[in-house]
């Protein structure tokens, strides 16, 4: 039934209202100039369809229980992270907005410690109580990424171990001092916040690459990015990480959240 909504959303969305049709045409052709228009809107509506599945299942989230989770998202080699746990040092997980990134909030079934979720708390106060509900269902606890940083300095302190998550791939404002690179050949503001965390308290990163096996149903592998941050270079982890999420997304594109306005600020870079 859920999934005879989402076909009916695809309709009416790319169909019928063309939800950011713009956006999401403007950002194929800027990442993939190689292709032609007709691969550009095969892309373009493959990629909706997605979307809408995705929809429909954060609306799902809501009352899931265990053990579909267990069934639709599979993860695999979390002894990489869970090694880390049991010697009392956090981890830094990092993801982009591809496939079910929400389906990263079930890896607390996974792990031998705690999993904290960075997001941004929302001004309406009943859809902020509704997104904390749904993810805080499966072992997960959320916190604002404006308190992070004092979070995990009291939870190292006190050796409570964590997987802190981050979808990294965000679009910053472009200030003076944000760090600038292509991303899908596009020069970009880029985020870089999971590594600052990484190198300020010496946690390990890993990147969590998402797939849809079939409609509903997911997989996780866990591969690693930099096990000791405060040996690399400025940016080496965001470049590692951007290049483990260009990688992913070229090989099926249709997984990728076009929709949102990635690189707004393209051609902004301050001198």
């Amino acid at each position: 039934m859920l999934y005879g909504l989402s076909d009916f959303l695809y309709l009416t969305l790319y169909k019928t209202f063309g939800y950011r049709r713009k956006v999401v045409r403007k950002n194929l052709n800027l990442c993939f100039p190689d292709k032609n228009a007709k691969e550009i809107k095969n892309i373009e509506q493959a990629f909706y369809k997605h979307l809408c599945d995705i929809f429909v299942e954060m609306i799902k989230a809501l009352t899931v229980s265990k053990k579909q989770v267990l069934k639709r998202f599979k993860f695999k080699n979390t002894e990489l992270v869970n090694k880390y746990l049991r010697n009392n040092k956090g981890v830094v997980l990092v993801c982009g907005h591809y496939s079910s990134w929400e389906g990263m909030l079930s890896i607390g079934y996974h792990i031998e410690g705690k999993g904290y979720a960075v997001y941004t708390p929302l001004t309406n106060k009943y859809y902020e109580r509704l997104i904390v509900k749904s993810r805080e269902k499966h072992l997960i606890h959320l916190g604002s990424r404006y308190k992070v940083l004092s979070d995990v300095h009291h939870n190292q302190k006190n050796n409570i171990t964590y997987v802190y998550g981050l979808a990294a791939d965000q679009s910053p404002q472009p200030k003076p001092k944000i760090y600038w690179r292509t991303f899908l050949g596009v020069e970009v503001p880029v985020f870089n916040g999971a590594e600052q965390m990484a190198v300020k308290f010496d946690l390990p990163v890993v990147f969590a690459d998402i797939n849809r096996i079939k409609r509903g149903h997911y997989e996780i592998n866990i591969d690693m990015i930099s096990e000791n941050p405060t040996e690399t270079k400025k940016n080496e982890i965001t470049d590692l990480f951007t290049e483990r999420l260009e990688e992913q997304i070229r090989k099926d594109p249709t997984q990728y959240f076009w929709t949102h306005n990635r690189f707004k600020h393209m051609g902004k870079k301050p001198l």
